[in-house]
């Protein structure tokens, strides 16, 4: 930035300079050359030697007035303010008035010339100018180079806005990020080029252009070790996690050097060596050697192993809260065991494992915040090393203040009662871990960022501050979707709202779009065609009455469909299948056997009405079947902490819906109903002839019999014990109040199996069962197994069970004309390996590869665990806050589909709004 202060007199053409900042050792030593030259030119315009200022002494002067020349966008006023230059205020020129002026639009950065120039003098007063040129703005940025998917991050990285001053010090910070951020990839060779070209339009605007050159990815060649001998290659190059040579075969970890995690797992190759005993081992020397020709990175390393080591005696020192032997046990270290240096660490205090059973959680979980534990060698004799575990206990520490930031739309009570550290509580590091794990399963705030703050860390009074900080995410959701199915155009809208306030639904200045921060659900959903509309709404509250944690929660949904001929596309609106279905439930959070064990409870109705709806999916086409049932349910589910990505926990649940056993006090013997005469059939035609030839009139009973090859009726008369049953009145008798149980069972696991990679286990389980065995199972609430388990529009209460790698409920029982019936038994093993691409706010995406198998069956007298269909695949999941979960998965079916004999192959499943 060049600094200029000028003088310039009035009536004369000529300006001189006084001050330059930036070399005014320089000027100080020409002065009297100046002075010489002003003379000469003096004399030329024949200017009175009285107008003149003196070069070599300042002189002082009234400020008049200061203006700002010069094209600018900043305000006139605010510019000289900034200054610091006062109307009225007495100025030496030259002198530190002027240069202090400067000085302060200097550090401003936002001018690329700043200068001062004399515009007159009178008497005492002077008026100057202020001649500033501005530094450019940003207009638009372009990155070329690289992927379009990764330029929106480079230009929020480097906070290249729109209107931003455009500096030395923007363009060197920018450069220096791109290259420092794609080498720590791999990319060595990266080189950043930045040119700015003026806006045609605006002049004080330039247009940004970055190029980036990558390169190729500079990979590691070999790793070698020398001087090993206790501890192959191929060992120590696990232990490196970070860095790895070239292996077509690795898939999550890619060979690329980082100096930063190369120093790291270089430690990692010495802990290897502790953990099998060799406590004195280390390395001599290493050597990274670069190969411009391949482009590759050639490593050496050399070791030198040492002895190995014994544990010998361990003793317990100051430790008065808890016995030796207690300690012992959480040590879980013996005499005359190999030593390994990284268990004791760990058995001591597992710093990879916040809620680890170790002896450091021992202590601070009961309170003991300012513990410390150390282990300390105090002997070796030959290969024992005799350890004592050295505790300084310190007082017992208290919560003080608890306090929450972050919470821009969530209100306080929100967090604040699902929070486990209470102020004047005795600290727990296992309740502040669980209460980060809470907050996270709220579901409103970004998991990966809740970060609890120590502050006023006392150890004489005994107390802590606690400050939970968290950032609040998208927590409603819009399904907005259209298809073509079913022979003609399918729409959806679904809107989500996670964190709705109903207490505010009446306040106006709430509504930004809705009342938020309360924390309840409101779900709205409406689906439609030519042939059907499905309208629900549900809502949940989940701490009732706002004093304890009882989840109250309610939906009521209306389903209509016509009769569809899908090979003519036309719809018979004649003929309709009516559901209306209602739903209220609690769920209370139980304190036995511990706090994650939830017991819910809910009653639900649902009416169905079939109005001359004869399709095969029922054997009755009029008349109705009601529902009324009662769901108990206990789980379990500690898995955290992010909800959409869990790491570690498990999820466990039981439920059994059940209905009244009508059949025990409604007096139908409902074995006998085929024999009954009302449920016999009877000609509803006109009177005519039967097939025998005989009179046929109507209201007779009839059977079915066939005479030369063709199948009719037969008048019996009024005969009705030998006319045929009317299904369609047996089955809707029997299923005129549905009469059922239903079993399920689920178990989820999460692990950790390394570094970021998870493994997931399921199991399930379901069973549907009759109290009534003459009234048989019902052809309601079924289980159909098969495909990506999205559930459609189901006009008979089923549950689609997902089991990837083969097509939708194709696992399912049919009958003798091959139409699925749906299974009253099923069972599922799944595992799957996941690992996260980013877990941000905006877009959580993970990869992952699944194992599975399950069958259904018919009849639990069918039922065979081990006969099961299996399936294997990858796939792929995007969570956006906005649309909820979106996936992709292509399974491969081992097995082959009922019916046929090859493997079914891949299948390609589409995942929308699914269970994580």
């Amino acid at each position: 930035m060049r600094l200029l202060l000028v003088i310039k007199k009035e009536n004369v053409d000529l300006e001189k300079p006084v001050n330059k900042l930036n070399n005014f050792l320089v000027l100080q030593k020409r002065i009297p050359q100046i002075i010489c030259a002003l003379l000469l030119l003096g004399s030329f315009s024949q200017v009175k030697a009285q107008e003149r200022v003196p070069f070599d002494q300042g002189k002082k002067y009234i400020l008049a007035k200061v203006s700002v020349v010069g094209k600018i966008s900043f305000n006139e006023q605010t510019v000289v303010t900034f200054s610091g230059l006062q109307k009225g205020q007495e100025i030496t020129v030259p002198g530190e008035e002027i240069s202090s002026a400067i000085k302060k639009l200097g550090k401003l950065g936002l001018f690329d010339e700043i200068a001062f120039y004399v515009n007159k003098v009178e008497n005492d007063s002077i008026y100057l100018d202020l001649d500033i040129v501005e530094l450019p703005k940003l207009n638009e940025v372009k990155i070329v180079g690289v992927k379009k998917s990764k330029i929106e991050g480079l230009i929020k990285d480097n906070n290249l806005t729109k209107n931003k001053i455009v500096n030395e010090n923007l363009i060197t910070t920018t450069k220096n990020y791109i290259e420092n951020k794609y080498k720590k990839e791999g990319f060595y060779n990266t080189k950043v080029t930045i040119t700015n070209t003026p806006d045609t339009i605006n002049g004080h605007q330039v247009n940004m252009l970055v190029r980036i050159d990558k390169g190729d990815k500079v990979k590691i060649s070999s790793i070698d070790f020398i001087g090993n001998k206790q501890l192959t290659d191929n060992q120590l190059r696990a232990a490196m996690k970070d860095t790895k040579q070239k292996n077509f075969i690795r898939v999550f970890k890619a060979s690329k050097f980082i100096p930063e995690k190369y120093k790291t797992d270089l430690e990692k190759v010495i802990a290897a060596y502790k953990e099998k005993g060799y406590r004195d081992a280390r390395i001599i020397y290493d050597s990274v050697q670069y190969s411009k020709q391949k482009n590759t990175l050639a490593i050496k390393i050399n070791v030198e192993e040492g002895n190995k080591y014994y544990f010998g005696n361990i003793k317990f020192l100051g430790n008065t809260v808890y016995s030796d032997q207690l300690l012992s046990r959480y040590l879980g270290i013996k005499k005359g065991e190999t030593y390994n240096g990284v268990l004791l660490e760990k058995r001591i205090a597992d710093k990879t494992k916040p809620d680890a059973e170790d002896i450091t959680n021992l202590y601070q979980n009961n309170g003991y915040l300012f513990s410390n534990i150390n282990a300390v060698e105090v002997k070796t004799v030959n290969d024992t090393i005799d350890f004592e575990i050295r505790v300084t206990e310190g007082p017992i520490a208290y919560f003080n203040k608890i306090t929450v930031v972050g919470n821009d739309k969530t209100n306080d009570h929100v967090i604040y009662r699902e929070l486990r550290t209470k102020p004047g509580e005795k600290y727990s590091k296992e309740q502040l871990v669980r209460t980060i794990r809470e907050i996270g399963q709220l579901g409103f705030f970004d998991p990966e960022a809740i970060d609890p703050k120590f502050k006023n860390v006392d150890a004489g009074a005994g107390t802590v501050d606690i400050e939970y900080n968290v950032v609040e995410k998208g927590s409603s959701q819009v399904e907005l979707q259209g298809g073509y199915g079913g022979g003609g155009f399918i729409g959806t809208l679904g809107l989500s709202f996670n964190n709705f306030s109903a207490r505010k639904i009446f306040d106006k200045e709430a509504y930004k779009p809705l009342p938020m921060g309360d924390g309840q659900k409101v779900a709205l959903r409406l689906q439609g065609s030519t042939y059907f509309q499905t309208y629900s709404l549900s809502f949940s509250e989940p701490w009732f009455g706002g004093k304890k944690p009882v989840q109250f929660s309610s939906s009521i949904s209306y389903s209509k469909q016509f009769l569809n001929n899908y090979i003519t596309r036309t719809v018979d609106k004649s003929k309709s299948f009516n559901i209306f279905t209602i739903q209220v439930g609690l769920a209370k959070r139980l304190t036995v056997p511990d706090d994650y064990f939830v017991l819910s409870q809910s009653v639900s109705y649902q009416h169905y009405d079939l109005n001359n709806y004869n399709t095969g999916l029922f054997t009755f086409g009029n008349g109705a079947s009601r529902n009324l049932a009662y769901t108990i349910g206990l789980s379990r589910s500690n898995k955290g902490v992010n909800p959409i990505f869990p790491t570690y926990g498990s999820e466990f649940s039981i439920s059994a819906k059940v209905t009244p056993p009508y059949s025990l006090f409604n007096g139908v013997d409902y074995g006998n109903l085929q024999n009954e005469k009302e449920y016999k059939t009877q000609y509803t035609g006109t009177s005519g002839s039967g097939i025998d030839g005989k009179p046929l009139n109507t209201g007779d009973y009839v059977k079915t019999e066939t005479i030369n090859g063709t199948s009719g009726y037969v008048s019996v008369g009024s005969d009705f014990a030998s006319a045929d049953t009317d299904v369609a009145k047996v089955d809707q008798k029997k299923y005129n109040w549905l009469e059922y149980y239903k079993i399920k069972f689920k178990g989820d696991w999460y692990t950790k199996v390394y570094g970021k990679l998870v493994l997931r286990t399921l199991t399930e389980f379901g069973f549907l069962g009759a109290y009534n065995q003459e009234r048989g199972v019902i052809p309601f609430e079924r289980f159909y197994l098969g495909g990506d388990g999205m559930a459609q529009y189901s006009m008979d209460g089923r549950e689609t069970i997902q089991l990837r790698g083969y097509p939708n409920n194709s696992l399912t029982p049919v009958n003798a004309n091959g139409e699925a019936i749906g299974a009253t038994i099923y069972n599922k093993f799944s595992m799957e390996l996941r690992y996260p691409i980013t877990l941000k706010a905006s877009a959580s995406i993970f990869a992952l590869t699944f194992l599975e198998a399950g069958s259904s069956y018919p009849t639990f007298k069918d039922y065979n665990p081990f006969d099961l269909n299996r399936s294997a695949g990858v796939g792929l999941r995007v969570f956006m806050p906005a649309f909820g979960l979106l996936g992709i998965d292509f399974g491969y079916g081992f097995d082959a589909l009922p019916g046929q004999t090859k493997a079914n192959g891949w299948e390609t499943h589409f995942i929308i709004g699914q269970q994580f």
